[in-house]
């Protein structure tokens, strides 16, 4: 029933006992953890663009080689292509360490905290606002679809 709770619909009411404060910080780790999700798509356009110009390496040694600069070339081949971007490093294995480690870290913490604080229950903060913020009756401010 959309209203219960403050809530917009059975799924997103607050369960019985949860206070403000836990909501409102149930709702910021839930933000932390979205700006966590964005770094990572950031990791991954990084790993996409070093990449993409790692593999244009090529066409320059091959350029400067057909343009008669051999030393020049060598360098590029031999200093920079292929080269890691952390020591040990290609960003494949930078993304797999995030992503095994701190990323998984965060969303186990997060649903652990929801899990103990409002019966896993997802964005009650975000919830309560929509019914806050909407004006009841109105096309396009309905609670649910």
């Amino acid at each position: 029933m959309a209203g219960q709770n403050g809530a917009v619909d059975e799924e997103h009411a607050r369960p019985t006992g949860v206070d403000d404060a836990t909501v409102e910080a149930l709702g910021k780790l839930s933000e932390a953890l979205e700006t966590i999700h964005r770094v990572r798509g950031h990791l991954y356009s990084a790993h996409q663009l070093v990449g993409g110009a790692d593999l244009t390496l090529d066409r320059v040694v091959e350029l400067l080689r057909g343009a008669g600069h051999d030393e020049v070339a060598d360098r590029v081949e031999h200093e920079l292509l292929g080269r890691n971007l952390l020591p040990g490093r290609w960003t494949f294995q930078i993304v797999e360490e995030f992503d095994d480690g701190y990323y998984a870290t965060f969303q186990e913490i997060e649903r652990y905290a929801r899990e103990m604080l409002a019966d896993g229950r997802r964005h009650l903060y975000e919830a309560e606002m929509k019914q806050r913020r909407r004006t009841h009756g109105m096309p396009g401010h309905e609670a649910t679809p």
